[in-house]
């Protein structure tokens, strides 16, 4: 949880996420912050697991890339104040990621008509018990998983006109439990 209690470490997980790789001169262009703090930050990444370096490369050039191909954060834990710092965490990340929707939303008109047609958004209503709603999660994980893995880490294998899209999935009751 320490290593993601830090906006610009999330910052560097996100582009990763889109990008597959990037050294800390890079990541520092991109977000706008020193080479030093990105290098610092991608390190305490590593530390905790999330990132690593891309073999082959080393020095100052040398690039990161994501260790884990996504991440699942679950607020669900033993001890009330880590539940607490969790659910903060997961709603940081939520806000993200629903901030960069309504970018998409604000700014769609800039995206030629094949991306505006592409681009959705479902939502639907399923009445499901715990164990159901977990294998529905583990289905569309496992769907995220196996699309274009290649892609992420190998720009030649990414057709033209391919852009980074992002995927959520959420499942939650949205009633009250009945004892």
């Amino acid at each position: 949880m320490r290593a993601l209690a830090h906006p610009l470490r999330l910052a560097l997980l996100e582009l990763l996420w889109r990008q597959g790789s990037v050294n800390a001169t890079e990541a520092a262009a991109e977000l706008g912050e020193s080479q030093a703090s990105c290098s610092f930050h991608l390190r305490q990444l590593a530390k905790f697991g999330f990132v690593e370096e891309v073999e082959g490369v080393r020095g100052r050039a040398r690039p990161w890339r994501l260790s884990r191909r996504g991440l699942r954060v679950s607020n669900v834990q033993d001890d009330p104040e880590a539940e607490i710092a969790w659910a903060a965490l997961e709603r940081l990340l939520r806000d993200r990621q629903m901030g960069r929707y309504r970018e998409w939303l604000e700014g769609r008109s800039a995206y030629s008509r094949a991306w505006r047609e592409a681009a959705y958004h479902s939502q639907r209503v399923a009445w499901l018990t715990p164990a159901e709603l977990e294998g529905v999660a583990e289905q569309i994980t496992a769907l995220f998983v196996g699309l274009f893995p290649d892609r992420r880490d190998d720009p030649a294998a990414r057709p033209a006109g391919a852009l980074p899209v992002e995927l959520l999935s959420m499942g939650y009751p949205i009633a009250p439990e009945q004892n």
